[in-house]
């Protein structure tokens, strides 16, 4: 019978559920990961869901360093940022191989395991990419920039250190809608991520004054700049897709 451990959709959940499948001793081939509340259950089953400590997810870190390199740490927590929901147990399926083989693993692509998670690493890293160019920021009353995203994958820690080196002068927050989850910046020291009860901070920006001119002023530039004989959507949706746009300043107010 297939024992599938269950965790929660999170870093440290889903180091814990390879802890925990590891040291049950029933066999890799007798074991599964999979993230809690997705609803697609299996017959034939046993579940069991994997407590989550700091103490299990530091021990499976530490091993994935030591045995198979920091870029395979690396790739390990870009997978887990992903939107897809079997990665717990694609994670866990390059990491059996990555224990056994070492930190050359993460070359070796053409190992159905290690290629899941490049792939995975890939769609995150495009996601994040993407993003940085898109995400629009707007001042607050209080002078604090405000961007809001709600990007498929978990991206915004990776977007942190981009905005980190270009507006460390500035406060500065990115907001998940979707995850209700935001980076912090405080002006000239760090950054740090929080999960936030409501979106008051989306209210709050609503409410500043002059925040609507300047909407107003940023669509003018960004009409007056187009060349209309160049025109050409099915390029522009090539290289911005409709689903970055209700984010976008020069977009808002447009049919999607």
């Amino acid at each position: 019978m297939m024992t599938i451990f269950t965790c929660t959709d999170s870093f440290e959940g889903i180091l814990c559920g390879v802890h925990d499948a590891w040291m049950s001793r029933l066999g890799h081939e007798n074991v599964s990961l999979a993230l809690e509340d997705t609803g697609n259950l299996r017959m034939f089953a046993e579940y069991r869901r994997a407590e989550e400590s700091p103490g299990k997810a530091e021990k499976v870190m530490e091993a994935i360093r030591r045995k198979a390199g920091r870029e395979a740490c690396e790739r390990v927590y870009r997978a887990s940022l992903s939107c897809e929901e079997q990665k717990a147990d694609r994670i866990y399926r390059f990491l059996v191989c990555a224990f056994r083989v070492g930190p050359e693993i993460v070359n070796m692509l053409q190992i159905p395991a290690v290629y899941e998670l490049f792939r995975m690493n890939r769609s995150v890293e495009n996601e994040a990419r993407s993003l940085i160019e898109f995400v629009r920021f707007a001042r607050t009353d209080s002078g604090i920039l405000f961007g809001v995203v709600g990007p498929r994958c978990d991206v915004i820690a990776l977007m942190a250190p981009h905005f980190s080196e270009r507006l460390n002068a500035e406060n500065w927050i990115i907001y998940d809608e979707k995850r209700r989850k935001a980076v912090i910046h405080r002006a000239g020291g760090g950054w740090l991520t929080a999960r936030l009860p409501d979106d008051s901070f989306r209210r709050k920006l609503a409410d500043s004054g002059d925040q609507q001119e300047f909407e107003s002023l940023w669509k003018i530039f960004h009409e007056h700049t187009a060349i209309p004989e160049r025109k050409n959507p099915r390029c522009q949706m090539t290289h911005l897709p409709l689903r970055f746009r209700p984010y976008m300043t020069e977009f808002k107010g447009e049919r999607r």
